[in-house]
């Protein structure tokens, strides 16, 4: 089982930022693609963004422009910047590592947005 480690997620007031770090194990970081999905209570987990191993990124509508993936492959971490954040941003995060058959997802990491 591979795991991935989550940080960085808690409570912010709308318009503010917050940056989710995953560490993923070094044998598969460089292969695999990470990306960040969110579910919010009562709704299904979604995509929030993608990034594979050559640097290039996918992102769900609603957050481009907002949040930026990015990942540091000497670290074997991928980054969730997000900025610009409202309410309905609120939800738990989820760190995934994807390829072909394999799939695996961290613990979550709760992001809530409120005044």
């Amino acid at each position: 089982q591979v795991q991935l480690v989550e940080s960085g997620g808690g409570l912010v007031q709308p318009g503010g930022s917050l940056r989710l770090s995953c560490a993923a194990p070094g044998n598969i970081f460089s292969f695999y693609t990470m990306g960040w999905y969110r579910q919010a209570p009562g709704k299904q987990r979604e995509l929030v963004a993608a990034i594979i191993s050559t640097g290039s990124t996918n992102y769900a509508d609603s957050m481009k422009g907002r949040f930026t993936i990015s990942r540091d492959n000497a670290k074997n971490t991928v980054y969730l910047q997000m900025n610009s954040l409202k309410p309905e941003d609120t939800a738990v995060y989820y760190c995934n590592a994807k390829r072909g058959r394999y799939d695996f997802w961290g613990q979550g990491t709760q992001v809530t947005v409120s005044s």
